[in-house]
């Protein structure tokens, strides 16, 4: 079921994950090996989302686990990666990453101007968070893996937080809720 229309490179600020069912985006620690799995992406997503993104924006604890700028998209795309950190001055430098000690704000501006009229893609749970916060996301993309995970980082975590409603993309009353059906695989 995939009913919204391909992704464009128009400059927008999108945050974008694959996520459980449950909500997280990463198991405990940051691993991702639950989307190694059983897992399919939809064909042609991936090369969607290369053709379409400028710049890379991204947190510093993500960064930490995960230290390889030529790993987003498989390897696939390549472009301006740029890590959002209070402590720029203990990361060991890695070409074509830029790491930022500034406002979420600015950091969007720079890597706005970096991606040269494409998207700059959100990879940080964290920085989303405050983007939504703060009105700086235009989009939410996200592909709800058939897994529950029961722990982990989740996509958004703001206890005390308000709501904040979304209106979906793609064809029906943008307010309706999304109904799925999986069933348990036995082992």
């Amino acid at each position: 079921m995939n009913d919204i229309e391909p992704q464009t490179a128009n400059g927008k600020v999108l945050w974008h994950f694959t996520m459980s069912l449950d909500g997280f985006v990463a198991g405990p620690n940051h691993d991702m090996d639950w989307m190694m799995t059983g897992i399919s992406p939809q064909p042609g997503l991936i090369d969607e989302y290369v053709a379409t993104t400028g710049a890379v924006l991204g947190g510093r604890c993500g960064w930490d686990q995960f230290p390889d700028p030529g790993a987003v998209y498989g390897g696939a795309w390549t472009g301006p990666l740029f890590v959002l950190t209070h402590h720029p001055e203990d990361a060991a430098p890695a070409e074509g990453v830029t790491f930022l000690d500034c406002d979420v704000a600015e950091a969007v501006r720079i890597a706005l101007a970096a991606a040269g009229g494409k998207n700059v893609e959100v990879l940080s749970p964290n920085i989303g968070a405050q983007l939504l916060e703060r009105g700086l996301l235009d989009e939410i993309d996200l592909h709800i893996a058939p897994v529950l995970l029961g722990d982990g980082i989740r996509l958004l975590d703001l206890p005390g937080g308000r709501p904040h409603y979304l209106h979906r993309v793609g064809d029906g009353d943008p307010t309706a809720e999304l109904t799925v059906r999986y069933r348990p695989v036995k082992p």
